[in-house]
């Protein structure tokens, strides 16, 4: 689901399908803004990872990221407008996570995807930055951390003692796409409660 300003629709795609993401997108602009908030989370041991896992997994979590945010920023570009970009990735990306092959690889990819994005987009005004939380409880969150011995064992690791919140996440994005952040590009907002420095 991508959803766009108030002023219109919300969009609902399949990202992973470019044409379709393309057709739609296209026409829906200018924009001015976009977070990329697409992921899925299929967790499997290394030595079972599927064909079929990576794929959905990179389909969804960093090609649609380049994608449609290669739509947007030309379109920004198009326009004249500065704009911010804001993808959200996840701590997975620096820390390695049993049964997270798949999903790390991914988010440590989405990373540099950002720096590399913020470096040729900046002279363009583009600013492009990611948000990197723990666990979330969001559906998926609560679906992959459900089990009280594996989430004990996770909390145990993050000095506030929680996990996040969406709004924790939100307020993060909110920010970076706000002039508050006006000189912030190319970087990571950990939203991790600690757990990358314990």
């Amino acid at each position: 689901i991508l959803a766009l300003s108030h002023k219109r629709p919300p969009l609902c795609l399949d990202l992973a399908d470019w044409e379709a993401t393309e057709a739609a997108l296209g026409p829906a602009g200018p924009f001015e803004l976009l977070v990329n908030n697409a992921a899925v989370a299929l967790l499997q041991p290394f030595l079972e990872v599927t064909r079929e896992a990576l794929d959905r997994s990179l389909d969804v979590n960093l090609r649609a990221v380049l994608h449609v945010s290669q739509i947007v920023a030309r379109q920004m570009i198009a326009q004249g407008v500065p704009g911010a970009i804001v993808n959200v990735s996840s701590q997975a990306s620096q820390r390695a996570l049993r049964d997270h092959a798949v999903y790390c690889c991914t988010k440590s990819a989405l990373d540099m995807l950002s720096k590399v994005m913020a470096m040729e987009l900046g002279p363009h005004k583009i600013r492009v930055n990611t948000v990197n939380p723990t666990v979330v409880m969001t559906d998926m969150g609560r679906i992959n951390w459900s089990d009280p011995q594996k989430s004990a064992a996770m909390i145990n690791r993050i000095p506030l003692g929680k996990f996040a919140e969406v709004d924790d996440v939100v307020n993060s994005i909110l920010f970076l796409l706000s002039d508050k952040s006006a000189m912030t590009t190319g970087s990571s907002l950990m939203v991790d409660g600690g757990f990358l420095v314990s």
